[in-house]
């Protein structure tokens, strides 16, 4: 057992800090709340460990040894150490330096990720933000390798061992450039919408078909999607130099100069901006902050963090 660190513990050394300190059993162990002898049985243990006597018996009560007064700095350092060890981090996010990575779509980029940095540059302008594109084979390994912290998705393409948040609940809309015949303050009506010459945003699939299209199948109608693009961004571009229509969340369509927004003439399933992380990242206080900024940003007041 001798110079066998399997043999120490905490506890161990708890009591040898208790018992330099008072140079008394009977005073150490009230100070660790424990019996007389289970202290006595604790030094026999210390004695063993150490091959040292440590302590010998004194008309005031027990003298420690030169061995036992070369470990009274070192211990009571550990002791520290452990008890820092064990308390939360605390963050300061105006000082914090950290940088987070983010998987987002470009839809995420615009409608989550642009308002999140103009507040983050106020309450934390030392944390960095690195934003990549979303790959959804791959995200689960990532988030468990800790090459992404954070992921803007959706609870459809959430991998189930990853807690999520639901952020907001989006909806669709119709936009066209502001000069477009069908700008005007009349409602855009279902035949209208059929005849018009529409850009689809595409990542997989048919590439000519998409939400939008399976809610006209319920109706048994179709509309005239002649472009596919797979950026939500180009949009704006595309439509100011066309006369073509889109369909697209309603966070992308609202402050672009240039654009008239109409609602569709049909109910379009809309869908929910998730926010997902790892359960490597679930207790970080950092993590947990940029968690809640996001939440205070964009979430509804009832929804909470919760484990998929």
């Amino acid at each position: 057992m001798k110079n066998d660190i399997r043999s120490m513990d905490l506890n161990l050394l708890k009591a040898l800090d208790a018992l330099l300190d008072e140079r008394s059993v009977t005073r150490a162990a009230v100070r660790l709340s424990l019996t007389q002898p289970a202290v006595s049985g604790m030094l026999v243990r210390l004695r063993e460990c150490f091959n040292d006597p440590l302590f010998n018996r004194s008309q005031r009560g027990i003298e420690p040894t030169l061995r036992a007064l070369e470990l009274a700095a070192p211990v009571k350092r550990i002791l520290a150490e452990t008890e820092a060890l064990l308390q939360p981090k605390v963050f300061e996010p105006a000082s914090a330096a950290m940088t987070i990575t983010i998987a987002a779509t470009d839809y995420a980029l615009k409608a989550v990720i642009v308002p999140f940095i103009a507040a983050l540059r106020l309450r934390a302008p030392t944390i960095k933000i690195s934003v990549v594109a979303v790959n959804y084979e791959r995200l689960a390994e990532q988030m468990a390798r800790g090459e992404i912290d954070l992921a803007l998705i959706t609870p459809e393409t959430t991998p189930p061992d990853l807690h999520a948040r639901a952020l907001f609940d989006e909806q669709y809309v119709c936009m066209m450039r502001a000069e477009h015949a069908d700008a005007g303050p009349k409602p855009l009506t279902l035949d209208r919408f059929c005849e018009l010459d529409q850009v689809l945003v595409s990542f997989t699939g048919d590439k000519f078909s998409g939400v939008t299209d399976e809610a006209l199948a319920r109706l048994g109608r179709a509309r005239k999607v002649v472009m596919a693009v797979n950026s939500f961004l180009m949009l704006p571009e595309i439509l100011r130099v066309s006369d073509l229509i889109t369909v697209a969340p309603s966070r992308l369509a609202t402050g672009i100069d240039g654009i008239s927004v109409k609602q569709p003439p049909l109910m379009i399933k809309g869908f929910t901006k998730t926010l997902a992380w790892h359960e490597r990242t679930h207790r970080d206080a950092g993590n947990r902050w940029l968690r809640s900024l996001l939440a205070e940003l964009f979430s509804d007041p009832q929804n909470s963090e919760s484990a998929n």
